[in-house]
């Protein structure tokens, strides 16, 4: 059957690509509709994901000032701007792509993620970026046995998993909460979205022999639909554990966008 692979596919779409979004989005301030566009653009700042470009004639019950400053975001330059809705002014929320930038995109509105409350794709929630069209999930239930150790403690020992694989990410391996061994865990108040996955549900630390190692495992409670295979389940970062599968110690993966030096990153 041979060992388990650590590979995956890179991401490959180059910085300053550009694709139309065939969808309906929208931007909310306070309960206010900042923008309702079906003309977006996804703009690639960085390999990793896109941002929305939006057509400045689409915003509804929003402007924007200029703050006389320019700044070169991963695809060129663009002129900063607040974003005044009603009497509620947000500084430095957005961005118009200026000369030098991608020419499709000139003109178009790239807004700061956190600065709006809400974004709506058709009627659903988007969280933290904009989902890659270039980009897959797949969650498939699996006959592998997986366990978790740290300093040999061990923290988990599932006889089978449901592997996720999300492109440009190592394969996470979610496992049934009866395979985890909870009394050696500590829950922390630590929360983090994905834009495939939905919001986390929880994380843990452990406190081992060598001090403590934190936010190493999440859960997702209720995910997105694309994910329901792993409502429930939860899953260690590969990256801070001794992860055998099948009983192959696998390497940890290093460099993993968006992981930070620490557990608990953004991404998992």
């Amino acid at each position: 059957m041979g060992v388990e692979s650590v590979l995956h596919p890179s991401l490959i779409v180059p910085v300053g690509h550009v694709e139309p979004v065939p969808r309906r989005v929208r931007g909310i301030v306070d309960g206010h509709v900042v923008f309702d566009t079906r003309r977006a653009l996804y703009v690639w700042e960085w390999a990793g994901y896109p941002q929305y470009c939006v057509p400045r004639d689409d915003l509804v019950e929003a402007s924007l000032m200029d703050d006389d400053r320019t700044e070169h975001l991963g695809a060129g330059p663009a002129r900063r701007h607040s974003l005044r809705v009603r009497d509620a002014v947000r500084e430095g929320a957005a961005w118009v792509w200026h000369d030098g930038a991608p020419e499709a995109v000139r003109g178009t509105v790239r807004f700061r993620w956190s600065a709006l409350d809400a974004w709506l794709e058709e009627d659903e929630p988007v969280y933290v970026h904009p989902r890659s069209p270039y980009a897959r999930v797949d969650a498939l239930r699996s006959s592998s046995r997986v366990r978790v150790e740290i300093d040999g403690v061990v923290l988990a020992d599932a006889p089978h998993c449901v592997k996720l694989f999300e492109t440009g990410l190592p394969t996470r391996y979610y496992l049934d909460r009866a395979h985890i061994n909870w009394p050696l865990l500590r829950r922390t108040d630590h929360v983090t979205q994905c834009p495939y996955k939905g919001t986390t549900s929880g994380y843990w630390s452990f406190d081992g022999g060598t001090g403590p190692h934190e936010d190493i495992l999440w859960a997702y409670d209720f995910p997105t639909v694309q994910a329901s295979r792993i409502a429930g389940l939860a899953a260690f970062y590969n990256e801070y554990v001794d992860l055998y599968v099948d009983g192959t110690l696998l390497p940890r993966p290093t460099g993993t966008p968006g992981v930070p030096a620490r557990a608990g990153g953004r991404r998992g």
